[in-house]
């Protein structure tokens, strides 16, 4: 039997690094990074695509900064809402499973609750309409997805607010941190293991065109807000010997109004995550519990 041939662009990214490791059980891992294909490009996609001719496509590439997003719309679009668009168009002509990941900001954060999956949209950015753009696109194409909704992503590769609170805790002797914005930081290496899990669920699937395809919320249990966010990672990093300029009670409480930023975050970052737990039989660990295994990897020897 040959070896299941997946396509995995974003290798560089925060979950394309994680998911080299998690997808490499599952078979053949072909993964691209930005100098093997400009996603930006539409026929270096389908280039690629039909060239390599994979049995399942995972994009977890993105134009993932969004306070750039707002001056660099035509990009953004290229990246976020084209490129998924092309990928899917592609997948629905070679009947492969298509994987793709969204975001949190598709949402107003208005909602008292936490966001189920049908709830209405409302994107407030431009990085949020054109994630949405991209969610639109693939739905429209008729090709077989699974698009998972994550929010607050960090790991022990790339940039993240965890590593950024590190190095300002280490350089500065109070901070003011975000309090009244909500949600669920969500480790890279879990979005990639909940993947690989529900792909070889996928794979073992006696009628795989019955498989539960469509959009699901993954993120991590629990709540909290950038300033209780931060205030772990300061405990955690004195912990492990740190030499930091600041304590907990260092760390302000500010409000978003306290610190303008070109996009608008939505306030209420909190996603239900019941849907995939339910289907997919998986049971998602705590937020701390991943700021606690990438702080570990960080950890200075």
């Amino acid at each position: 039997m040959a070896l299941t041939k997946i396509l995995l662009t974003g290798k560089n990214g925060q979950v394309g690094f994680e998911l080299q490791r998690s997808l490499a059980v599952l078979g053949e891992v072909i993964a691209i990074g930005r100098d093997e294909c400009d996603l930006s490009s539409p026929e270096a996609i389908r280039e690629l695509v039909q060239r390599i001719r994979p049995d399942i496509i995972v994009n977890p590439a993105a134009h993932t900064a969004v306070d750039r997003a707002e001056s660099e719309v035509e990009l953004a679009t290229l990246l976020n809402a084209t490129a998924p668009q092309v990928f899917a168009e592609e997948a629905a002509k070679l009947g492969v499973l298509l994987v793709h990941y969204s975001t949190d900001y598709v949402f107003d954060g208005c909602k008292s609750g936490c966001y189920v999956e049908s709830d209405a949209t409302n994107p407030q950015s431009v990085y949020g309409k054109t994630k949405l753009a991209g969610e639109e696109a693939i739905r429209a194409s008729g090709c077989q997805h699974l698009i998972f909704r994550t929010s607050w992503v960090f790991g022990a590769h790339g940039a993240n607010f965890l590593k950024t609170m590190l190095r300002l805790m280490q350089q500065r002797d109070a901070l003011g941190v975000v309090a009244d914005q909500i949600g669920a930081p969500t480790s890279a290496s879990l979005i990639a293991d909940v993947t690989a899990q529900i792909i070889a669920q996928y794979l073992h699937a006696a009628d795989q065109a019955q498989f539960d395809f469509g959009t699901y919320h993954l993120v991590a249990s629990g709540e909290t807000s950038w300033h209780g966010y931060a205030s772990l990672v300061n405990d955690l990093a004195i912990l492990q010997g740190y030499t930091l300029k600041l304590s907990r009670k260092e760390i302000k409480a500010i409000p978003a109004t306290d610190y303008p930023v070109p996009a608008p975050r939505p306030a209420n970052s909190r996603l239900n995550t019941q849907k995939l737990q339910d289907t997919f039989g998986l049971v998602l660990p705590d937020w701390t519990m991943g700021v606690q295994q990438v702080m570990t990897l960080l950890k200075p020897s």
